[in-house]
């Protein structure tokens, strides 16, 4: 006999809504990516290879699947699925765009659909948030940091610092075009950062000028070539993945988010690895400094180069669920299932 269940709902959660929970929460989200860092580095997830649409008569763009699976408290599966369009800039919208499915961990049935594009910036500058304060645990705090690339995610990753206490004396900034530099230095400025702003015209005096660097950039092979620029060992936050040459990556100690997910699709490690043959360079993952297996020398550079896993979306996406949920302004769209009896 089988057993009746209720008929499932599904909801849909706004990027208002979505902002609402997260905003100035940033110690929070830190913690919630931590404990999902852990969650995967104890074989409590799935996080299959990300699959990229891409397009013949536009290169430059793709669409990507993140599927994935949570257990712990989390106890989600989902997807994340997130465009790229980098055209989108010159006409004044941003460049990324997302939403994120949440199906129900027994029954399969997707549950909610959410704006995506903030949790996901919110996760992945959560990671690098997190990153920079575990990484310089064996140095002096970085007091200097520049952001190489001055987009939404370079905003999200200050904020995030900023929420989870980093102060800086000085903040650099230096991006392809003048324009977004100005935009990024407005936005420090009405943010109340209290470091002297620079903005650097040149790659080599941005990275030169500081102990903290945030790689944010679009760039689709290595343009960062000389590894002398990092003799100074700051901890590199390698966000975009694919600006560095292998020369200067394998300088350095190499800590990423996953192995698997990290060394492919031409990222900087990937070419690492085809120039040498191994992976030996790869000096573990942050789940391994998390637990103490790791802790990175401070007589070199540290290079941070973080993927971003689909389980970091779930998890932050669950947590906006059901933050939306407990104050009662889920968008539960009616009748969203409709064919629920197997014989009509």
């Amino acid at each position: 006999m089988s057993q009746n269940r209720p008929a499932p709902s599904f909801s849909v959660i706004s990027g208002a809504q979505v902002s609402e929970v997260l905003d100035g929460r940033g110690k929070e989200v830190v913690d919630l990516i931590e404990a999902t860092y852990r969650l995967h580095g104890e074989g409590d997830t799935v996080n299959p290879p990300s699959y990229f649409l891409r397009f013949p008569d536009r290169p430059s763009s793709r669409i990507i699947a993140l599927p994935a699976s949570v257990g712990g408290q989390v106890r989600t599966d989902g997807l994340k699925w997130i465009s790229s369009f980098p055209e989108n800039v010159a006409a004044g919208i941003p460049r990324a765009s997302a939403v994120l499915i949440l199906n129900d961990h027994e029954t399969g049935y997707p549950f909610a659909c959410l704006e995506s594009s903030i949790i996901s910036a919110v996760r992945t500058a959560a990671s690098a948030a997190l990153a920079a304060d575990r990484l310089s645990a064996t140095r002096a705090r970085p007091r200097r940091i520049g952001f190489f690339g001055a987009g939404l995610i370079a905003r999200f990753i200050h904020r995030l610092l900023r929420d989870t206490g980093w102060t800086f004396d000085e903040v650099g900034v230096h991006d392809l075009s003048a324009e977004h530099a100005a935009g990024f230095g407005a936005y420090l400025a009405h943010s109340g950062e209290q470091g002297a702003l620079t903005v650097h015209e040149t790659p080599e005096d941005l990275i030169r000028s500081s102990d903290l660097i945030v790689f944010a950039t679009v760039a689709g092979a290595p343009h960062v070539t000389d590894p002398a620029l990092f003799g100074h060992n700051p901890v590199v936050l390698h966000v975009s993945l694919r600006d560095l040459a292998p020369e200067v990556v394998l300088t350095g100690t190499n800590i990423v988010d996953d192995v698997e997910h990290c060394l492919k699709a031409n990222t900087s490690l990937h070419l690492a690895e085809q120039r040498l043959g191994h992976r030996d360079f790869v000096d573990g993952t942050l789940y391994d400094v998390l637990t103490g297996k790791l802790s990175p020398a401070a007589d070199r550079p540290v290079f941070f180069s973080p993927f971003g896993l689909g389980v970091l979306d779930l998890a932050v996406g669950k947590h906006v669920y059901d933050a939306v949920r407990e104050s009662g302004q889920l968008h539960v769209v009616d009748d969203f299932f409709h064919e629920m009896r197997r014989y009509g």
